[in-house]
């Protein structure tokens, strides 16, 4: 049996199995993309895969407190447009 990785999503705080989350990352340029493989260059956060826990990760600053930088509105909605679709 294979270990499943965990990590912890900035909003909520919770240890969930990486696929249940997404990742952010601020790229080594200081942009700040939605990495869908989980595997880009720079620093990342994750969160989870619910529109309660984009809102969290806005109101709370949870985000760009762990990726060190401003978080730019447009990741927000590309974030909220792509869980609205699993709802």
């Amino acid at each position: 049996m294979r270990k499943i990785p965990m990590r912890k999503c900035v909003a909520t705080q919770e240890q969930l199995p990486k696929k249940e989350l997404i990742r952010i990352v601020r790229t080594p340029q200081m942009e700040v993309k939605i990495d869908e493989s989980g595997r880009m260059n720079g620093r990342g956060a994750y969160l989870k895969r619910s529109q309660e826990a984009v809102e969290l990760a806005k109101k709370k600053k949870s985000l760009a407190r762990s990726l060190e930088c401003e978080i730019p509105q447009e990741i927000y909605d590309q974030l909220m447009e792509m869980f609205k679709e699993d709802a």
